[in-house]
């Protein structure tokens, strides 16, 4: 094995073992809280941290076990490798992932009151549903169109995401504004890589395909050729379009998902703050 493939999967193992280390850490936070916390708060907190548990998980068993979907290669030739196998324990993992912003911009929406917060919460989780019908298309017909639409949606989600947190910045309590800081500054490096780097790709993937007159897949096709994995593959010919984004979404991606779980706008300054303005 190529010594870059294999310290970059090496990496992506390690990251899977900090980061589930890391949420353990932040479940053992939150029942420490538990008797200070208010029932409804704890209840909050609670479900932040399942979903951000089924990310989280999720995404280790991705970094364990990294496949490219549409040309069906694998790190790891198993069965637990395939296609079907990986794709649906990432949508459960986004899905989770989605709900966990939507409900930290509803609770947001409810201590300022913010109308336009509210629809953002609520245009979000729709908005991924939709881009994982997209992500499933392309996997399964192996068509990379849908895989333009999937990630512009994912973009424009995260778009909404960072304007909603940039107008309640001025709100935001002085002792959160950093991390408020980060979410922003990685939210807008994130669509600016979703838009610069990603969707074109997959687009210019598309291109190429339509070009050669490419054969794709029906949907029954699909299903049958993505239950397994058709190339183990360490050649790093196969892996260096997918190392900068899967790095990104394993790290960065975990990361933000655990620091929801810890923060609640309703027993900060923002609600107190927004009696005011």
């Amino acid at each position: 094995m190529p010594f870059s493939v294999h310290s970059w999967w090496g990496f992506l193992c390690a990251l899977a073992a900090f980061n589930i280390a890391a949420w353990l850490l932040a479940a053992a936070a939150i029942m420490r809280r538990r008797p200070e916390t208010h029932p409804e708060t704890f209840a909050i907190r609670r479900t932040q941290l399942v979903l951000s548990g089924l990310y989280v998980f999720g995404c280790a068993f991705r970094s364990v076990l990294p496949v490219y979907d549409v040309p069906r290669i694998c790190m790891v030739d198993s069965w637990l490798s395939s296609v079907l196998i990986g794709r649906s324990i990432a949508t459960i993992a986004e899905l989770a992932f989605a709900a966990q912003w939507a409900l930290l911009l509803r609770e947001i929406a409810r201590a300022t009151g913010s109308e336009v917060l509210r629809a953002v919460a609520r245009a979000i989780l729709p908005l991924i549903v939709l881009a994982e019908v997209c992500s499933w298309f392309a996997v399964l017909t192996t068509a990379n169109l849908g895989h333009v639409f999937e990630n512009s949606l994912w973009g424009l989600s995260a778009a909404l995401m960072v304007a909603s947190l940039i107008s309640i910045a001025p709100r935001w309590p002085a002792t959160g504004r950093p991390l408020l800081a980060v979410w922003i500054a990685a939210g807008l490096a994130y669509v600016v890589f979703m838009f610069v780097v990603d969707v074109p790709m997959y687009w210019s993937r598309w291109i190429a395909d339509e070009a050669i007159a490419r054969d794709y897949l029906s949907i029954a096709q699909g299903v049958v050729d993505a239950s397994s994995c058709k190339l183990a593959s360490s050649r790093w010919e196969d892996w260096r379009n997918e190392v900068a984004w899967m790095t990104l979404y394993f790290s960065g991606g975990v990361w933000a998902s655990i620091s929801l779980i810890l923060v609640d706008p309703r027993s900060t300054s923002v609600s107190n703050q927004s009696a005011h303005s």
